[in-house]
Order: structure tokens, then sequence, then C-alpha cells
């Protein structure tokens, strides 16, 4: 099973986090999920979910509703830095910051490894693993813009949720599954989103 570090910060975008998250439980994927307190807001204020603040009840919860073991889905607040994708020596697969501020991806930029999600990218970073950052903002500043430059020069996948249109979608859903769909392509995760182009 593919390790994947899956992080939630409090950019608007949350629904295609949480389908990440589905998805990447559904394929079989161990995930290590960080989030921040902002993120417990916008999920209220965009799904009307009411996530509890401590790390271990949202485990708890998350387990039940998708079906899962602790083996499966791990779940982690900003200041555990006991937490396995804390280090080097235990990095996993991926990670993929989704949605993503230009905050935490700023912090990325810089190295600034404050908190758990932020030392997580770095390991990411420094090992060559893949890090995927999902920025949810509108219009980029020359300063944003150069933060994603200099990832990108790094590795780093920056994948700025802009749905295409020629799958005709016709919910909300569809839109979010063509930009979650992208994201697990970048993981190798195998996934039946959405037809691919030419068949």
């Amino acid at each position: 099973m593919k390790i994947i570090t899956l992080a939630f910060t409090g950019a608007s975008g949350f629904p295609y986090g949480l389908r990440t998250l589905e998805c990447l439980l559904a394929a079989g994927c161990r995930v290590r999920l960080v989030y921040t307190q902002v993120a417990q807001i916008v999920a209220k204020q965009e799904l009307d979910l009411t996530w509890p603040s401590r790390a271990a009840d949202l485990a708890e919860l998350l387990r039940a509703q998708y079906g899962v073991d602790a083996e499966q889905l791990q779940v982690f607040g900003q200041q555990e830095w006991f937490a396995p994708m804390a280090s080097g020596s235990n990095p996993g697969d991926g990670m993929v910051v989704v949605p993503c501020t230009m905050g935490a991806l700023s912090a990325i930029a810089n190295g600034a490894s404050d908190n758990l999600l932020e030392r997580a990218a770095d390991v990411m970073i420094k090992e060559r693993k893949t890090l995927i950052l999902v920025p949810r903002e509108t219009p980029f500043s020359a300063i944003h813009l150069e933060h994603m430059l200099k990832l990108s020069r790094l590795g780093v996948v920056i994948l700025p949720p802009n749905p295409g249109f020629y799958h005709h979608p016709k919910t909300i859903e569809d839109l979010v599954d063509f930009v979650v769909a992208r994201i697990l392509d970048q993981l190798n995760v195998p996934h039946q989103l959405m037809q691919r182009w030419g068949e």
C-alpha cells in the first residue's frame, strides 16, 4: 500500500481535500492526515461538517465513516512532532496539501517547518519525494507566483484546482472529481473518476 500524507489547510476548497481522502482510502492507500484549526472552520462553512479539535477524536470519526482501521488512516494535529512524516527516516511515498493556503505555500517555499504540515512538506522536498500543492487563491500575486516557481524548480507539483469542461460536467461533484483525478494521477494512484482523453 502506498503511504500518503494528506494535509488540509484553511483555504477555500475543502471538497477537494475530502474527496481526495475518500479516493485514497478507496484505493487502499495508507493515509496520514494533518489538519489545521482553520481547516475545521472551512469544513463547517463549506460542507456543514463539525470536526472535533482533538486528532484522536477525528480519527475515530473518519475511520467509522469510511470503514477503515487505524493502520489505514492516522490523524495528526499540527504540533505532533513525533508523527512518522516529521522525519526523513519515514516520509512515506508522497504528500498532498489540498487545499493549500498561500501562507502554507510561502512557509513551505521558505523552509519554515514551524508545524507538522510544514515539516512534513520540507521532508518531502529534501528526500525528493512527490509533493503536490493545490493552491486555492485567485488572482495570484507576484509573491505567490515567485514562491510557486521556486517550489516547481525544486520538483514540487503545483496543481491549481482548475477543472476542465471537455468532459461535460453536470454537477459540482464532476468538477471536483476532475481535479482530484489529476492529483491521483500525480501520485500514481489508480482511479476511475473520469474517462481519459482519447478513450
